[in-house]
Parts: structure tokens; sequence; C-alpha cells
């Protein structure tokens, strides 16, 4: 390994990816594409991970060099992954973000068939958790607040998706311009 390996970097999460007690796929979201860069590739690691993990009382695995969080409710089974030196307490935050922003999504139905029905509601979730593999939110509420989905509302408008879409454009200049910061002012020192 080279020393840039070891740098820490922003691009904390590997993978993200939901699935059923049968170990089938049911949301999956990789974001480096030089890991498992297949379908198939990808399946046989999220196989890999659930034959290790679904009958295991951890919340913790390593797999592959990776380092892989995880927890399971009633029929489902939610994995974060990221690299061996990844910080697992950062993993462990985005997991618990993930688990419970989908809670209140799904009015604490936290299994497979109300997932099913509220795809769109977690793939939104997951997006506002993660983009690129890069942490943007771990606080529940603020999550659920940006992709303004209540439960008790109507599903989302295409006002509200370009209103989302422009606030996450938004956002990500904003974390760009906050790391060309950083690195302005590491290299000015």
């Amino acid at each position: 390994m080279d020393s840039a390996s070891l740098e820490p970097s922003l691009y904390t999460v590997k993978a993200v990816f939901i699935l059923d007690n049968d170990g089938n796929r049911l949301l999956s979201k990789y974001y480096d594409p030089e890991l498992y860069p297949s379908m198939k590739e990808q399946k046989n690691f999220e196989k890999n991970v659930f034959n290790k993990t679904h009958k295991a009382d951890n919340e913790i695995a390593f797999l592959e060099g990776m380092t892989i969080v995880y927890k399971s409710s009633i029929d489902l089974f939610f994995y974060v992954v990221g690299s061996a030196q990844e910080n697992e307490l950062m993993l462990m935050s985005v997991l618990n973000c993930l688990f419970d922003s989908l809670s209140q999504i799904l009015r604490k139905n936290v299994e497979r068939r109300c997932l099913l029905d509220n795809m769109e509601g977690v793939f939104l979730v997951v997006d506002e958790i993660i983009d690129g593999g890069v942490i943007l939110e771990s606080d529940p509420q603020q999550v659920l607040q940006k992709v303004s989905y209540r439960a008790d509302e109507n599903p989302l408008s295409e006002q509200t998706v370009a209103q989302h879409i422009t606030e996450k454009l938004a956002l990500t200049s904003n974390v760009l311009q906050s790391a060309k910061e950083q690195i302005k002012w590491s290299i000015l020192k």
C-alpha cells in the first residue's frame, strides 16, 4: 500500500445495500467504481457478507479487506461498507441515520413490503445521507427535512424532486468549495 491510500479522505463510504432475509438485493449503491465493478462481483460480495452476518449477533464485520457495519429489522438487513482503515463509528453513524430515517418514512414498519412500496423515498434518503461516497448528513431529522417527505404526505411531486435536485447541487457546490478552501490553506501553511 502506498502512503496516499492511508491519507484521510472525504470518500468514507464504499457501498450501501439493503438485503431481504434470504440475502436478495433490494437496494444497493456502490460508490467506488474500482470496488466490484460488475453486477456479478457486487452480488457475490453481498452474498458473502450476508452469509457471514445474517446469523451473527454483532454490528460490525471485516470481510474482503472491507469494514462492514450492519443492522437487521424484521426481514431486512442494512449494510454500510467502508475501507479497512475507515472509522467504524463514522460508518455506524451513517447506518443509524439510514435506519432511523427509513423508520420514520415507513411509519416504524421497517420491513420488506413497506420498503418496496416506498422505494422513491428510500433512494432519496440514501442520496441525502451519502453523495458519491461522501457523508453529507448523519442526523435523521435533517435528512427527512431535506427530502421533504412526511409519512402523511402524498408521493413526491415533480416540483419537490426538482427542488431536491437544486438543493443537492447547491450543497455539493458548498462541499467542494469548503474542500478547496481546506486544501488551499493546507498548502499555504
